[in-house]
């Protein structure tokens, strides 16, 4: 009902393409598009919500790509 499972569906889904691809940075990208419409269209969130909520995200996927693949330093 709703899309509250598809939503669901597309974190494990990123979460797994996150652990067994973190260099594919365009499918990782595509993604979390994804899941930031779902997430709009399900909560009808603003243009401003929508841009923090991407932009949350982002940062999100970031920290676990940094956690998955250190920086070399």
């Amino acid at each position: 009902e709703g899309l509250d499972d598809e939503i669901a569906l597309l974190r494990v889904r990123l979460k797994s393409a996150v652990e067994e691809r973190p260099e594919d940075l365009p499918l990782l990208v595509r993604g979390l598009d994804l899941l930031v419409k779902a997430v709009a269209a399900r909560y009808r969130l603003s243009p401003k919500a929508r841009r923090d909520l991407a932009d949350n995200l982002a940062a999100t996927l970031n920290s676990l790509g940094d956690q998955l693949l250190p920086p070399e330093g």
